[in-house]
């Protein structure tokens, strides 16, 4: 951050500049970030428009996030491929580029100007950068006059992106954090703490507009034999093709909970029983039919024991219709397994 050139320059923006960077690092939602950045940015910028892409991590992509002067219901699902354009050149290396006249630079990517319709004459381009890491750019297009906009703005431009890059990294590791302690680290499901937490809610939201829900507790048949036979490894592999076969049956809305060892719970809500039971058929029936650990040398075939229990029909509280469920699981397990068993 040039604080220096700030102060040379004795520009007026400076103090709401620095206020800004307190506030965009006072907050870990990601949202809010955004409209702090969009918000300062504006008001900084006299230019055509600008925009901030976030870098996808896996591919390198950039992603519109903030797009000011342009349509962004033109350009919502577009993407700048990695390393294309001026953007791609500066979340590709970290270094700023300022280009005064873009007209038949061979590096520009011209595919934005096609969809939309505008002509880019002129681009800043800022990194967004952190500790090394490159989280994504600002983008700057046809500011009014380059060399004033390198004296004046830049720096001011430059302390923001500094506190906006702080304010961003920090936001996606506490979502990361928040998400792993939500989900089974083998099968990518919620898990167990995932469902106590939003249950009651559901449950709450259910009797409040007088409709059912629906819980199915399930446990996959003879599992010990496939650990014994395949190892940890393959087990835990197992369970998330599992998961996978699961989630293909469900309808939105449904959730589908990793509950612990080789048992899964299947939240369903607005389903009465013969709603639900009919999904937990086809699940069963989509299980018993799927070849599991194909890539192994002998792929196995499983079976899986559900229970169902409804609510308010067969449990008024969260700790009732989970024992209900589950209990109608062990009817099944102890038995005959490989079916289904209500309250």
């Amino acid at each position: 951050m040039n604080s220096d050139a700030l102060l040379e320059n004795n520009n007026p923006d400076l103090i709401p500049c620095l206020q800004i960077g307190k506030l965009l690092t006072s907050t870990l939602d990601l949202n809010e970030i955004l409209e702090l950045i969009m918000i300062k940015i504006s008001q900084l910028v006299e230019a055509d428009n600008w925009s901030l892409f976030l870098r996808d991590e896996e591919t390198g992509d950039l992603k519109f996030e903030v797009v000011v002067g342009l349509d962004k219901e033109k350009i919502k699902d577009t993407r700048i491929p990695a390393g294309k354009g001026i953007a791609g050149l500066v979340a590709q290396t970290g270094d700023p580029i300022y280009l005064a006249d873009a007209s038949n630079d061979p590096r520009v990517y011209r595919e934005i100007d096609l969809i939309t319709g505008f002509k880019t004459k002129s681009i800043v381009c800022i990194p967004l950068k952190i500790h090394g890491r490159i989280l994504g750019v600002v983008e700057i297009i046809n500011v009014e006059n380059m060399e004033d906009f390198k004296r004046i703005k830049i720096p001011l431009l430059s302390a923001l992106t500094d506190y906006a890059a702080i304010a961003i990294e920090n936001s996606q590791y506490t979502s990361r954090i928040q998400h792993m302690s939500i989900t089974d680290e083998y099968t990518g499901l919620y898990n167990a703490r995932y469902m106590h937490q939003i249950l009651p809610g559901l449950l709450q939201d259910a009797e409040k507009n007088s409709k059912k829900l629906s819980v199915v507790f399930m446990d996959v048949d003879n599992f010990k034999n496939v650990v014994d036979t395949y190892g940890h490894l393959s087990g835990s592999m197992v369970l998330k093709e599992i998961g996978q076969t699961m989630s293909a049956q469900l309808a939105p809305g449904d959730i589908l909970i990793k509950y612990g060892g080789d048992e899964y719970i299947l939240i369903m809500p607005n389903r009465d029983k013969t709603s639900a039971i009919a999904i937990t058929r086809k699940i069963q029936q989509a299980i018993r039919r799927t070849t599991y650990l194909k890539s192994e040398k002998d792929p196995i075939k499983v079976t899986a024991s559900f229970g169902l229990a409804v609510f308010p029909d067969d449990a008024q509280n969260k700790k009732d219709l989970l024992i209900k469920a589950d209990s109608s699981m062990y009817r099944i397990k102890k038995s005959t397994k490989n079916g289904i068993g209500t309250s």
